[in-house]
């Protein structure tokens, strides 16, 4: 069967996308919940354990608190109320938990520390997972068992003033609510103001009982400037003031004979030291949790926090109020809170407590009768049966107390070891989805490699023998071995798979083709032989030589797939990348050093290097008399004797660029809190180097990037790059040499929408000139005008999200960019395919000289709302991706760009034929890269970090088989007539 090179293309694109969804519907993992859809009741309560036959009448705990009032303050560090921050801002919470009646903690929260998540684990008690910051962009409403619903089920009045992620994901559960939006991080004023506008009034009304107060600035003031702004301490003050004001107003409305009120103070998580969040470094996870009511003993002096999990103040509140404990809580109950009650209560509440953790264990773990908790429980509430019967025989003896006083050991540790294992299987993963999803991709892969030579042949078509392959005995034995193991995986596996929930004809119509797939790619294989009789495509042995740059790619690439299987590197990447990238500088510069010396000595001078490509003398001799619109060497002068000096400089020169960019930001995991030159520079005493270095990164910048460009878009770039610098100053980073030094700071609204006009005008530009190329073919310097004049757009967009110590990172990209191209790639002749690799390793290396890591907290929000004044979704999504991304994204649209300009001018391959012969350069470094990584991450398929392992290798053969795509569809849309 023969079909084109696009259908057969677009064909594999959706079988990718179905064996990645697969792979990605089991690499999330599934978290702990009860199968049960009802929620708990009060009904639902065991009775006390009791020995014997006596009744037993006590079986709901009576509330401890009449009134609960919430304050959650968002991104609030244990260090903002127990460490020196405290001391200096929040006194009076600071007195209260020196000397009033309170009780403190350090409360741990699990990553990912995210607003949403975070909520949930408050509220529900149990650990969300990864997925859930996804949904932290749009909350859906909360479905699970949780505190909110069986407070609002009780009866209890509930208000709610503050982030409106409460409002989504408990819609109709509040008597009364404002929301505020949490994503506009440029407001950390008025986001507050609206919380503590309603609370005067509230205070004096009795008409509620749950009272939540969600305050969004501090958390804001991170995201903007970091942990140790100026800001930070005026925000403390005020948050002080608001917790004063909630405690004299609780402590006066108390009557005697009453039931007390309790005032909870909390965060949701905690902010790392570039004042983001996201991650599980500990200034991220540490968060405060002070509880304040009179039903507390008075302090004595400081004591230092105990340390628990922040999924243990959902029982603790649900039980202190009378409620049932959510389903699928995994939380234990804070001692503290019920020390002052009787023995006989606290036994009560630690039973409620275990028997609601042994049903989610009994109902989520097939062995749970195996599990020390579970056991360690049963034995507890044994003993505690045979207490209760000589605690109601009216014994008083001391034996009694002391017998009580074990039997409330034995819970506490059973219920440790209960809610140790319950949260143990958060990282339950589907691996028989992800291992299936994984073959499809490798097969699909694999397909589109061996029809790589017929696929970029002048004919543009490929010849899939599907008809032999399904007339074949091996398909038919291939779809019963299939079969069988699935049938085997699904009846012997333990937990729930999502493949074997699949429809039968849904799972034998995949099985069949997976069969059928494995049988093409045989065939196929079997006539890229050697020896076969027939062969499509002939190649020459000696074409396939690799030089020393092609193996250092080639190993570089590999090794960094493979180190991706330890945690340390994979939390430390960027030291793997600006390793290959120091290795490839120096590999370059003794290429130059070849060409330009040892060549000119045996008298080959300027010959091409390339052993895959044809010799470019004749045309680079022709087009070398032309001024080429593309070459900044041609505007400045240069001799051509100077090149060769200039050319042996390039290397040395990236090299240091690459380490000053090192210097500038610090990333990773281990060592990110260290000071580097950005904390530097954004002190608020070099503010003027700060400015004096943005002036000179954006001339460096419009000098770079308007050579490409028309004088329209030229004229665009210098405004556009002047309202840069206008919204620096604006927002405060920067200074104007005639500023006063009293200017209020803005928000740069109106710079930052002058500069959005400029970029939208480029952009204009360069697609009128694309569209016209489009139109006259033969115009190949229109199209490649149009190219770069997008490309300067993306960097002048980038120039504005980019905070101002970081614009020298994109005027040092740029530099790169042009003396590698003029001096290294255009002058040794490296074809596409070197080429292309080297602006990978480039953009991945960029990605992190930015400041960014693996870890979510690096993740700047703030850009997502330059020159907005409220919350859009769509356009911050956009802007905060594509700030996080600028590195990989500009130099891959500089490759675009470069082998567009240069494949029209001749200089980089002859036609499709030469083209086609230098993509396929690349095939063996791709195959080579699959086939180790399925093979390393196969052997430790059961390994501990085998979800990350599997996570990367799909990274990698996805990337390969979207390149391959593009590939496919553009050499067929060109090879038609």
């Amino acid at each position: 069967m023969r079909v084109s090179s696009s259908v057969f293309a677009s064909l594999c694109l959706v079988f990718e996308i179905c064996g990645i969804a697969l792979f990605l519907r089991g690499f999330f993992p599934v978290p702990i919940k009860s199968s049960f859809s009802t929620k708990n009741r009060l009904s639902d309560f065991p009775a006390e354990p009791l020995t014997g036959s006596a009744p037993n009448s006590t079986k709901i705990p009576s509330p401890l608190f009449k009134k609960v009032v919430i304050v959650l303050i968002d991104a609030l560090r244990e260090d903002f109320v127990f460490g020196p921050s405290g001391n200096r801002f929040m006194t009076y919470t600071r007195h209260v938990i020196e000397r009033g009646s309170s009780h403190s903690f350090v409360a741990k929260a699990r990553a990912p520390t995210v607003t949403m998540p975070r909520i949930k684990a408050l509220t529900t008690g149990s650990i969300p997972g990864f997925i859930d910051v996804v949904m932290n962009l749009n909350s859906p409403a909360l479905l699970e068992d949780n505190f909110i619903w069986q407070a609002k089920t009780a009866g209890k009045k509930i208000i709610f003033y503050g982030d409106d992620t409460w409002v989504r994901l408990f819609p109709k559960h509040f008597m009364e609510f404002d929301g505020t939006t949490s994503f506009f991080v440029s407001d950390y004023t008025e986001v507050d103001n609206n919380v503590t506008r309603h609370l005067d009034s509230t205070l004096k009304r009795d008409d509620w009982d749950i009272l939540i107060l969600h305050y969004l600035g501090l958390d804001h003031i991170g995201h903007i400037s970091g942990p140790h702004s100026s800001l930070v301490g005026p925000k403390l003050l005020e948050m002080d003031d608001i917790l004063k004001k909630i405690h004299a107003s609780l402590i006066a409305r108390e009557t005697e004979g009453s039931l007390p009120n309790l005032l909870v103070l909390c965060g949701d998580h905690g902010m790392s030291e570039t004042g983001s969040h996201g991650g599980s470094s500990e200034p991220e996870i540490n968060t405060p949790l002070v509880l304040i009511s009179p039903a507390f003993k008075r302090k004595a002096g400081w004591e230092k926090p105990g340390t628990l999990e922040q999924v243990d103040l959902a029982p603790t509140l649900a039980l202190a109020l009378g409620l049932p404990i959510s389903q699928n809580s995994v939380g234990r109950l804070i001692p503290a809170v019920f020390e002052e009650t009787s023995l006989r209560d606290q036994l009560r509440y630690f039973h409620l407590n275990g028997f609601q953790l042994s049903a989610l264990l009994r109902d989520s773990t097939p062995d749970y009768h195996k599990e020390d908790g579970y056991e360690q429980f049963r034995v507890a509430e044994k003993s505690h049966g045979n207490w209760m019967k000589l605690y109601m025989e009216g014994n008083t003896s001391e034996v009694l107390l002391n017998m009580g006083k074990k039997v409330l050991k034995q819970y506490l540790e059973a219920l440790k070891a209960m809610s140790s294992a319950l949260s143990r299987q958060l990282g339950k993963y589907d691996m028989y989805s992800m291992i299936v999803g994984m073959i499809f991709i490798i097969q699909v892969l694999l397909l589109l490699l061996l029809a790589m030579p017929e696929a970029l042949s002048g004919q543009a078509r490929v010849d899939l023998p599907v008809a032999s392959a399904l007339l074949s005995l091996p398909f038919y034995l291939l779809c019963l071995l299939f079969s069988s193991v699935h049938v085997l995986v699904c009846t012997s596996a333990g937990g729930s798979c999502y493949f074997c929930s699949l429809p039968w004809a849904l799972v034998f119509s995949a099985i069949v083709f997976s069969s059928a797939l494995l049988c093409t790619l045989v065939v196929m294989a079997t006539r890229r032989l050697p020896t076969a009789s027939k062969s499509p495509v002939k190649t020459s042995g000696s074409d396939w030589a690799l030089s020393e740059l092609d193996a250092l790619l080639l190993i570089g690439t590999v090794g960094h797939t493979l180190s991706l299987g330890a945690s340390s590197f994979v939390e430390e990447e960027h030291q793997t990348w600006y390793f290959l990238l120091n290795t490839l500088c120096l590999a370059v510069f003794q290429d130059v050093c070849r060409k330009y010396f040892r060549e000119k000595r045996s008298g080959n001078y300027g010959a091409d290097d390339s052993p895959l490509l044809p010799s470019n003398k004749g045309k680079e001799e022709s087009s070398s008399q032309e001024t080429s619109l593309f070459s900044p060497v041609a505007e400045l002068g240069v001799s051509a004797g100077s090149e060769k000096w200039l050319a042996l400089a390039t290397p040395l020169l990236t090299l240091a660029c690459c380490r000053l960019l090192r210097s500038l930001n610090q990333t990773g995991v281990q060592w990110a809190h260290l000071p580097d030159l950005g904390h530097w520079l954004n002190s608020a005493e070099h503010k003027v180097v700060l400015s004096l270095l943005s002036v000179v990164a954006l001339i460096l910048i419009f000098i770079l990037v308007q050579r490409h460009c028309s004088l329209v878009s030229k004229i665009a770039l210098a405004l556009g790059l002047l309202g840069v610098y206008s919204y620096r100053a604006a927002v405060g980073n920067v200074l104007f040499p005639w500023q006063h030094s009293g200017r209020a700071v803005s928000k740069g609204t109106v710079e930052a929408r002058f500069v959005y006009i400029f970029v939208l005008g480029i952009l204009f530009t360069g697609a009128k000139d694309l569209l016209r190329s489009l139109v006259a073919s033969t115009d190949g310097r229109l199209k490649s005008r149009g190219l770069w004049e997008v490309y300067s757009g993306m960097v002048l967009l980038v120039a504005l999200l980019f905070r101002a110590h970081n614009l020298p990172t994109l005027a040092c990209c740029l530099f790169v960019q042009t003396i590698m191209a003029q001096f290294i790639w255009k002058k040794l002749h490296y074809d596409a395919a070197q080429t292309t690799i080297m602006h990978y390793w480039f953009g991945q290396a960029f990605f992190f000289f930015q400041g960014n890591s693996n870890n979510i907290a690096t993740v700047d929000i703030s850009v997502g709302f330059v020159g907005l004044e409220s919350y859009v979704e769509a356009p911050a999504i956009f802007l905060t991706a594509f700030s996080t991304y600028a590195g990989p994204l500009l130099w891959a649209c500089h490759l675009v760009c470069y082998l567009s300009s240069e494949r029209d001018r001749g200089t980089v391959a002859l036609g499709h034929g030469s083209y086609c012969l230098a993509l396929l350069r690349s095939v063996p470094a791709v195959a080579y890269a699959v086939l180790v990584t399925a093979l390393r991450y196969h052997l430790f398929i059961w390994s501990v970090f085998s979800p990350k392992l599997l996570y990367e290798a799909m990274h990698t053969l996805v990337t390969a088989a979207v390149c391959l795509f593009f590939t496919f569809m553009d050499h067929d849309r060109s090879s038609r007539p």
